[in-house]
């Protein structure tokens, strides 16, 4: 379910889409992506990648959530997927890279594919959520420290997919892409 003026419109979108294919027949099919990232990817993703780029040290050092992404790479094969497989018709689908990590796992790797370590500082999670919210930036510190997991499995099984790119090399061709 929604809980963002964001995600309604999206999920509204989605209705519209699928009384529109209902209508006219129109074949729909629906793709749910989490966090999408590749070269110029904008938003915490783009900073974090620009703050591990001049070696700052940053205070999350200590999450362990959970969170699915997925290349730009991935996300493109999964809609050419869609457009010529026979199955997609009518379906909606998530996608993601097939890995889930945590936002510490996924700035040290992040640092990793820069050629450089993340200079991560271990504060607690709950810290970092009430600083944010007294800022005023509670949604920032949720999509920092909070887990959000999509499951591919259907996508796979209906469609034969996979990612053609792991979450590493997704990184390493974000990095090669970016002009920090």
């Amino acid at each position: 379910m929604p809980h963002s003026p964001y995600a309604v419109s999206k999920y509204e979108a989605e209705l519209a889409l699928q009384a529109l294919a209902a209508e006219t027949g129109l074949e729909v099919v629906i793709i749910r992506p989490p966090l999408v990232y590749g070269a110029g990817a904008p938003g915490n993703f783009g900073s974090l990648m620009r703050w591990l780029q001049r070696g700052v040290p940053l205070p999350l050092g200590a999450i362990r959530n959970r969170r699915s992404l997925v290349a730009l790479n991935n996300l493109a094969d999964l809609i050419v997927t869609c457009i010529t497989h026979p199955a997609a018709a009518g379906q909606t689908f998530l996608v993601s890279d097939g890995e889930d990590v945590s936002t510490t796992e996924l700035l040290r790797r992040m640092g990793q594919a820069m050629g450089h370590p993340a200079r991560l500082v271990p504060v607690p999670a709950n810290w970092l959520t009430l600083a944010a919210t007294v800022l005023g930036k509670r949604d920032m510190a949720q999509r920092l420290c909070g887990s959000l997991q999509v499951d591919i499995q259907k996508t796979r099984h209906l469609l034969g997919w996979q990612p053609p790119i792991t979450l590493d090399q997704g990184l390493k061709k974000t990095v090669e892409g970016l002009a920090l």
